[in-house]
């Protein structure tokens, strides 16, 4: 049964991210150090407003009207990917609206998506959720979430020391369980 999971070693791995305090970065780095490919931050062509009330308006309009962000960040040979790990913070007990940008901007048919998230202690909402309705011909594996930063409270950057050490060795654990582990 686990050979099912098992992902050969030539397939071609894209790890794509979303990050504002940096935690989900270093998860997205951790998952490189770990399965090697390709590492790319999205970057919006209008960037959010570093205020955190301001940001926290903005995506709930955006959420409200399912607009979607325009990104600078452009992956024009996705198709040559067979794994695509995304990662996000939750905002707004949802997926990001950059990473909603990303998933319907490209063609994941076939490909094996592995979501990962960081979090302010209260999960990852609807986001796994909704990276499988946007990629119903995708194989989704289990997702990855671990609390982060709570950037309301002014608590911005954790994934360091002895919580990075954490982190790393979840990591591990979740990529052997889902057959991602070199």
């Amino acid at each position: 049964m686990s050979e099912e999971k098992e992902i050969p070693k030539e397939k071609k791995v894209l790890i794509v991210y979303v990050s504002r305090t940096k935690n989900t970065k270093t998860i997205a780095e951790i998952i490189h150090q770990n399965v090697g490919g390709t590492l790319i931050e999205l970057e919006l062509q209008n960037p959010y407003p570093e205020n955190y009330k301001a940001i926290v308006d903005q995506v709930a309009k955006e959420n409200e009207t399912g607009f979607l962000p325009p990104l600078k960040t452009k992956i024009d040979d996705i198709e040559k990917y067979d794994v695509v790990f995304i990662g996000f913070p939750t905002w707004g007990m949802q997926l990001p609206p950059p990473m909603k940008s990303f998933l319907s901007q490209n063609n994941f048919k076939g490909k094996t998506i592995i979501p990962f998230n960081t979090n302010a202690g209260y999960g990852v909402g609807s986001s796994f959720e909704t990276v499988k309705q946007r990629c119903p011909d995708s194989k989704i594996l289990e997702g990855f979430t671990i609390k982060g930063g709570i950037e309301r409270d002014g608590i911005l950057f954790v994934m360091e020391g002895n919580k990075k050490i954490e982190a790393e060795k979840k990591i591990q654990e979740w990529l052997t369980k889902i057959g991602m582990s070199k």
